[in-house]
């Protein structure tokens, strides 16, 4: 792939870029769905799910400010809140809310199901032989997503070709920005101290590759098996990793 030189950082979107939709689609999110409800009688008076329940409350009010129609959270500490924060949850999901405070706990919720080994997150086969070989090259990895940082950091260590995580420098995740806000893709190059010309950013979605093409960094667009089809564009094609730095 001809590429402006150098490039030394390669960041990556994870659905449909390293990992199947399906998997998200498919096991991720019906697991929330099938376990939010017991995880929130567990643990909604911890410091850290209180904290997302606070600001999933705010964004509630804010949608029925907006004349939304989500269903309302009940802000009392007993099962009608619960009732209503899973209603609220499924409302967002529904809808493919890129919601910090619903991704955070979706984190926490897939936490528990990596830690008893009923997740295990599958990467397509060049994954595990193109990070080895781009940090061979000292090229550095990151990932930016919209799920949170702990639910980036819980995939690449439990996917089916192992601990990947020794191979990803940094991640980054909707406090960012949107993956559509050209200036997220600034703020991470900040972040990194690397020009965004010194960048490349891999994504399945033409949307985020223009935000990203807008903020100086190369770009690919990824279509891999399975993968939505997108608007008609002039981004660079690739299927896979086999031909990115070979």
């Amino acid at each position: 792939m001809l590429l402006r030189e150098p490039v030394r950082t390669i960041l990556l979107d994870i659905e449909g870029t390293t990992t199947p939709l399906a998997f998200v689609h498919g096991t991720l999110y019906p697991y929330v769905r099938s376990h939010v409800r017991e995880f929130l009688e567990q643990h909604r008076t911890m410091v850290d799910v209180h904290t997302d329940l606070a600001s999933l409350q705010k964004e509630n009010q804010a949608d029925i400010q907006a004349a939304l129609n989500p269903p309302a959270m009940d802000d009392r500490s007993s099962q009608p809140q619960i009732e209503s924060t899973i209603a609220y949850v499924e409302w967002l999901m529904d809808r493919d809310r890129k919601s910090t405070a619903l991704k955070s706990l979706q984190g926490k919720i897939w936490r528990d199901g990596y830690r008893n080994g009923m997740l295990l997150a599958p990467v397509f086969d060049d994954v595990p032989c193109a990070f080895k070989r781009w940090r061979a090259q000292n090229r550095s990895i990151a990932i930016f997503s919209s799920g949170s940082v702990l639910a980036q950091q819980l995939l690449f260590s439990h996917t089916s070709s192992g601990d990947l995580t020794p191979y990803v420098s940094a991640y980054f995740d909707t406090t960012t920005g949107a993956k559509v806000d050209a200036s997220s893709y600034e703020k991470i190059s900040v972040s990194l101290k690397r020009s965004v010309h010194e960048m490349v950013f891999i994504s399945d979605v033409t949307a985020e590759l223009d935000a990203a093409r807008t903020a100086g960094l190369q770009v690919f667009l990824c279509e891999r098996s399975g993968n939505r089809p997108q608007p008609p564009h002039r981004h660079r094609r690739i299927s896979g990793f086999e031909n990115v730095f070979p």
